[in-house]
Parts: C-alpha cells; structure tokens; sequence
C-alpha cells in the first residue's frame, strides 16, 4: 500500500482524530495502580482493532508518554507517519525483523514508566495469536499486561487478514480491560502453552 507522506503525516492523523472523536465509547476500568506502574505497563489490542486500539491506548495513559510498537514493514513506516504526528514515541520492529533492538527499546520504555502499546498478532498474523516473544517480555520486565477487547458495534470490515475494522463515525464502541498476570516460565514448553491458552481466551475478542 503505497501513499504519500502528504497523507501518512497529514491526513491520515487528522481523520483519525476526527473518527474517534465521533466515537461513543465505553470502558470497563481498571485500577490507577495498574495503568501507572512504577515500572510502566504494556496495552495489547488486535492489529485488526488498531483505528481504535492507538488512539484509546494514548487516552488510557494520558498520564505518561506512549511508545508504539510498529512494525519494519512498508505498511509500518505509513503507520509510523500517523503515529508520530498524533504524538507517540516509535519502538519500530517485530518478531521476524529488528526484533533484539525493538525488545530492548520496550524494557527501556517500560523502565522510564511509559505506556507501550503493541498488537501481539500483528504485522502478519496468525490471526488473534499471541507472539511467543511478546509474552516473555511482559513476563520478565513484570510489567502489567492489560488487554484491550474491543467491540465496535458498526463498522466497515476488510476481507484482509486481521479482519480490518474501521468504526463507522458515531458508532457506539465498547472496551473491556483485562489485566493479565503472567507468571515466571520456569521452560520454553510452559511459556508456549500458556501462550496458546492466553490466544485462546481472547481469540473472539
């Protein structure tokens, strides 16, 4: 998907904006404790839910800054453009690229007490599928892991393969936090299996 940097930096941030002002959400809350951890906290949305997912993961932290985590890919850089206009700090990599620098730039973040906010299915799916690497870090840098399960009642659906939703303006939206609490691995079979049960939980989400 090839656009200018006109519209990636430009007007593509600003209709972002302008959508999810329309939006009426709803949000099932957590604690303050666990949105402002000393040592920072991790959101999690679908990369199928991301119209919604950024821009709520800024106003669930309006508190402290926001990195992103996006992608190398050429659909990232586009992202990276909005993002960084709309005012997040950029943590760019992924499990198959960058991924030892992007790992390290999380822990730095979460170490500063920032807000990160990733999709753990995301760029290129399995679909609703935790990343192995993403679950080890929260797990180490004992960072809280909120889920974002976000439901928007109208919405234009794409036949790509996170099932791409764009809100319809005014649509009613609602978000359910979940804190996950992840224990300490003691192997990589424990990991991978919790792994599987977490994807599961929230597959339908």
């Amino acid at each position: 998907m090839a656009l200018s940097p006109l519209i990636s930096r430009h007007l593509l941030p600003a209709l972002l904006k302008m959508l999810y002002a329309t939006l009426q959400i709803s949000v099932t809350p957590l604690s303050e404790e666990s949105l402002h951890h000393k040592k920072g906290s991790i959101v999690a949305f679908w990369h199928g839910k991301m119209v919604v997912g950024w821009l709520f993961s800024q106003a669930l932290f309006a508190k402290q800054p926001v990195a992103a985590v996006v992608s190398m890919s050429k659909d990232g850089s586009i992202l990276s453009d909005a993002l960084q206009r709309l005012g997040f700090s950029l943590l760019r990599g992924s499990s198959s690229r960058g991924s030892n620098e992007v790992v390290q730039s999380i822990k730095e973040s979460l170490q500063k007490g920032w807000g990160v906010a990733v999709t753990p299915d995301g760029p290129r799916g399995p679909l609703h599928q935790f990343k192995y690497g993403m679950v080890r870090l929260a797990s180490t840098s004992h960072a809280p892991l909120i889920f974002a399960e976000i439901t928007c009642i109208k919405a234009w659906k794409l036949r790509s393969w996170d099932r791409f939703e764009i809100p319809k303006p005014f649509s009613k939206v609602t978000v359910r936090l979940h804190l996950i609490e992840l224990p300490a691995f003691q192997s990589e079979e424990e990991l991978q299996s919790y792994t599987h049960q977490l994807s599961d939980r929230f597959s339908h989400a």
